[in-house]
């Protein structure tokens, strides 16, 4: 953790000012054990290998702790060699480099940091959250960077200043927790008088819940992790080459990966058949072990940031459910 840190944090109960009391520190400065105190309610919170904790390491979210620290730097644009994870971003933002230089950004849900490496390559202060142990992952990866914070929390109880933030992004994330609703409406008060927003849910249309992901996640949820992945892996030498022909069929491919809880991204073409061999195990994985999956209409979202006092809210043509809106001046 740096001391720059905390400008923005805050006590998560009472909104404290939190002091800094170091026990280990690199000698470049970076607070790596330690702990924050609020100078208002007493309450006391851990820094562990330079992360502040205010959650335990193990929650409702700790499947995706297990898969970022398995699978750290599969999906870094740095890693992998392409620009997938800067084209989202900016696609699914709305932002430019050049706009966000400078400016503190939220992260909220960060996992391994595929977007945290983006952002903080435009100058910005980035502040990367997630409820999981993921966080791990993302230091593992981005430790040297000096405007990347990172924060283990949970979403509905942020520690952070009101007004804090001249943006935030949530990729991926919403649909995840235990309150969509909820969670949406905590957001826009990290940000000051028009920083801008920006989310990406799973979309919930009338026969989106008749996936067969949706329907044996009853059973892969309950599943020890490391049964779930071994199980996954065990399978992808036959799913992989058989979805590999089935995704791509004319008219009714859409049909075969509606059917086939499957992430082969046959469309891909910036990918490796060895990279999208990986990112299926991935994702197949990401798709059935989270405790929650509740996708979101556009209404719910809508009415939730429009309830938190977002406004100039718009859909923007990208895949999933995509909403970017403005908190007023």
């Amino acid at each position: 953790m740096w001391q720059k840190l905390l400008e923005v944090l805050a006590c998560p109960k009472c909104r404290g000012d939190l002091l800094c009391e170091a026990t280990e520190a690199t000698a470049e400065g970076e607070i790596l054990a330690g702990s924050l105190q609020c100078e208002s309610c007493a309450g006391n919170f851990l820094i562990e290998d330079g992360i502040p904790r205010f959650v335990e390491r193990d929650n409702y979210a700790s499947s995706f702790g297990y898969q970022w620290n398995l699978f750290k730097s599969e999906q870094l644009d740095s890693v992998n060699g392409t620009s997938l994870s800067a084209d989202r971003l900016f696609s699914e933002t709305g932002w430019t480099r050049e706009w966000m230089d400078g400016k503190w950004i939220l992260d909220a849900g960060c996992g391994a940091g595929r977007f945290l490496e983006v952002a903080s390559s435009t100058g910005a202060q980035v502040v990367g959250i997630d409820i999981s142990n993921a966080v791990d992952a993302a230091r593992a990866s981005l430790k040297d960077r000096r405007n990347v914070h990172l924060v283990q929390a949970s979403i509905y109880e942020l520690p952070f200043r009101p007004g804090a933030f001249d943006a935030c992004y949530c990729i991926g994330v919403i649909q995840h927790t235990p309150d969509p609703q909820s969670a949406l409406r905590a957001l826009p008060q990290f940000l000051k008088a028009g920083g801008q927003f920006a989310v990406t849910i799973y979309e919930r249309r009338p026969w989106t819940l008749l996936n067969t992901k949706y329907l044996i996640r009853p059973i892969t949820k309950r599943l020890r992790k490391e049964t779930l992945l071994a199980i996954i892996k065990g399978t992808m030498p036959i799913l992989f080459p058989v979805t590999n022909v089935l995704f791509r069929v004319p008219v009714v491919g859409p049909v075969f990966k509606f059917t086939i809880p499957v992430a082969n991204y046959t469309g891909e073409s910036s990918l490796t058949r060895e990279q999208r061999y990986e990112w299926a195990i991935l994702d197949t994985f990401d798709m059935l072990a989270p405790e929650y999956d509740q996708p979101q209409t556009s209404a719910e979202a809508e009415e939730a940031l429009s309830a938190a006092g977002m406004s100039d809210l718009r859909r923007l043509p990208n895949s999933g459910l995509n909403i970017v809106g403005s908190k007023p001046q």
